[in-house]
């Protein structure tokens, strides 16, 4: 019985927030939230990589290692998208980002907070730090068909990694009113951005379900699956497993559909919005599954 507890702790804060951005864009389909895009990509998303990579007990060691994981994570993602847009007839090039870029940072860090506390924090941080470089390098590079290195010189979470990793490596003493700050902007980030994800819900579109329910299948079924194989090949244990196997069971991040609208195709955007709506929904089913195995047996 404590372990359907510890689930409803971990997932009820979660989806409540989710729903409070679903009642407000229902009721307000005009709210506006240019704010919190911004405030989440220049300041938010910086402060949360720094906080959960360098103030939580986190080693250089630790973060390589599930660096590399996820890495090979997203090896074997390219490797089912580019399956499942052959066998769909997509543009393998341009809709691979939904397939190989999951929603680690709005979703998957909350949860892992909630289910193994800071330390699982730490190695979610520095997960999500590989799909936010991913982000502003190679998924740009798939959006558009040509690499812009700009990008990435004007994206603030880059320079957060890179000073998270700078802390980790001399082993520094973060001040504690920088530990405060982060901390602090680090929650009201992760409120403002959960929130926001159920107000895009209310706007996305599904173009074509059928094909957005089989590409969906790939992010949340077949991704944790890809999880659970690296953690019996590379044989992992504890709260560090059971946070790449939740992290590897994220839906499709809304970040994809941001940079493919900027320079892809109406047709490849409103496919990779509609996977992002699709793979969303299937997760309120697949997360709590997910969530429960990695606490029984990842703890």
């Amino acid at each position: 019985m404590e372990i359907y507890i510890k689930l409803f702790e971990v997932i009820f804060p979660v989806f409540f927030v989710v729903g409070i951005g679903y009642y407000l864009g229902k009721k307000n389909p005009k709210l506006d939230t240019t704010f919190i895009t911004n405030f989440g990509a220049n300041i938010g998303s910086p402060a949360m990589i720094f906080y959960s990579v360098a103030t939580t007990g986190m080693t250089l060691k630790l973060f390589n290692l599930y660096f590399f994981y996820y890495f090979i994570a997203i090896l074997l993602f390219s490797l089912i998208g580019v399956f499942f847009l052959i066998a769909l007839k997509k543009d393998i090039i341009m809709e691979l980002p939904p397939f190989i870029m999951p929603n680690t940072g709005n979703m998957g860090l909350p949860i892992c907070l909630f289910a193994y506390g800071s330390q699982g924090l730490g190695v979610a941080g520095a997960i999500s730090s590989i799909i936010i470089l991913f982000h502003f390098t190679l998924g740009v590079f798939l959006a558009s068909k040509k690499f812009n290195f700009n990008v990435i010189l004007r994206s603030p979470p880059f320079y957060a990694i890179i000073i998270s990793i700078f802390v980790l490596y001399y082993d520094l003493e973060v001040p504690n009113f920088v530990v405060n700050t982060t901390q602090l902007l680090t929650y009201a980030t992760i409120f403002l951005i959960l929130m926001s994800l159920g107000i895009a819900l209310t706007r996305l579109k599904v173009f074509s379900l059928f094909e957005a329910f089989v590409s969906s299948i790939a992010r949340v079924l077949i991704g944790p699956i890809i999880g659970y194989c690296l953690i019996l090949y590379f044989d992992l244990s504890g709260y560090a497993a059971g946070v790449l196997l939740i992290q590897c069971a994220m839906p499709s991040a809304i970040l994809n559909y941001l940079v493919g609208s900027i320079y892809s195709p109406k047709k490849v955007v409103d496919n990779i919005a509609s996977m992002i709506v699709v793979s969303t929904i299937m997760s309120f089913l697949t997360i709590p599954v997910v969530v429960f195995l990695a606490l029984k047996f990842f703890s």
